[in-house]
């Protein structure tokens, strides 16, 4: 019996557009909720989320009845986190900060076993194969799992081009947040200066016949986006819309201040 079919990353392959929503509250409750609202993926934040090891397993079995494809954003982009991420379960992988094709290279080979990568082989009692009950789980793990990388830096809009044709990347996700600021633009994403190197970023990654993502509380841009060609967008985050939702209801009973508008860029 091979590994499950991963249908987020057949629907990033057929360029079907996928809406997405991030987690970062770090709780199992929380995206058990979400789960169940009919978003097309949702992220479990492991960068900027309250997370570690074992709240991503809890939030992964929390999400096990759900619709909606997992992706795990990794804390950072290295061999030995990737591991325990896909061991305990996670098969659609996010990894920030990638600048150039040589990283985009070496995380494919994090991401695969031997003699094509350097995953380290512990399927056996991983909960990944469902603790040895998928028996060919290690011989067609590479071919479910979803790779996608983060481009956030000048210096990965410089290597797009290459970056997009690694073999093994099913797409990549623009950070609008880290590459506004990058540019000497933080918090203002929407500056003209900065829209025009995220459309021309993905033209370059559609071109290239890579998927390309991107999240936003816009939207009007995140629409713009998918008409551009951006096949997975991310439309808001667990905490904002929670923060947002709690501040309107305050608000409707005069309460405080009720909160601030959250900004646009992640």
């Amino acid at each position: 019996m091979p590994a499950p079919k991963n249908h987020f990353k057949a629907a990033l392959k057929a360029r079907k557009p996928q809406i997405g929503l991030w987690l970062n509250m770090g709780e199992a409750l929380t995206a058990e909720v979400a789960g169940n609202a009919g978003f097309d993926w949702l992220v479990i934040d492991g960068e900027h989320g309250p997370n570690d090891i074992r709240s991503i397993l809890a939030q992964l079995q929390a999400l096990a009845g759900s619709a909606s494809e997992v992706v795990v954003r990794a804390p950072i982009g290295e061999t030995w986190i990737i591991k325990q991420l896909l061991d305990i379960g996670a098969r659609t992988l996010l990894v920030p900060m990638v600048d150039s094709a040589e990283q985009a290279r070496e995380l494919v080979r994090a991401v695969r076993y031997p003699p094509h990568g350097v995953r380290g082989v512990g399927a056996a009692v991983a909960r990944a194969s469902r603790f040895n009950a998928i028996p060919d789980y290690a011989e067609t793990a590479a071919d479910e799992i979803c790779l996608v990388v983060q481009a956030e830096t000048m210096a990965a809009i410089r290597d797009l081009e290459n970056i997009a044709a690694v073999e093994g990347i099913d797409g990549v996700f623009i950070g609008p947040a880290d590459l506004s600021a990058d540019m000497g633009y933080l918090g203002r994403m929407e500056a003209p200066q900065v829209q025009e190197v995220i459309e021309k970023a993905i033209a370059t990654i559609v071109k290239a016949g890579k998927a390309a993502g991107i999240l936003t509380f816009s939207e009007s841009l995140n629409r713009h986006y998918l008409d551009l060609g951006a096949s997975f967008v991310a439309v808001g985050a667990d905490v904002t819309e929670f923060a947002g939702a709690l501040a309107a209801l305050a608000r409707r009973y005069g309460c405080g201040n009720g909160g601030e508008k959250p900004r646009s860029g992640y």
